[in-house]
């Protein structure tokens, strides 16, 4: 897949220090959309989602703190289970998803 060609990723944290982890915090949900507790979503291009790592570079304490980023497939399978953060209305659905369209399309149809 090209550098620049967009995708879903899922972004993980587990920050040792509450003073970090609230830093953390506060700069990943300017950029992602929260899924659950210290795992958010975000949609980029591979350079965008290396760029948006080595933001977070500054923030943390690589010896204590790690943060990871999970490319999703165009169709994930998501299976759940309890109460979601989400409202149940609302439905991630990623641009890079080749269904997408035809979804949009038949929303307002």
């Amino acid at each position: 897949m090209a550098l620049n060609a967009p995708r879903a990723w899922l972004i993980a944290y587990d920050i040792s220090d509450p003073r970090r982890l609230n830093r953390v915090h506060r700069f990943v949900i300017k950029h992602c959309v929260p899924v659950q507790y210290s795992l958010y979503y975000f949609e980029g291009s591979t350079r965008a989602v290396e760029g948006l790592l080595n933001e977070m570079e500054s923030l943390i304490k690589p010896e204590a703190d790690d943060v990871r980023a999970y490319p999703l497939p165009p169709t994930p399978d998501i299976v759940t289970l309890g109460c979601s953060i989400l409202p149940a209305t609302i439905q991630l659905l990623s641009s890079t998803q080749a269904a997408l369209p035809q979804l949009l399309k038949a929303q307002t149809d």
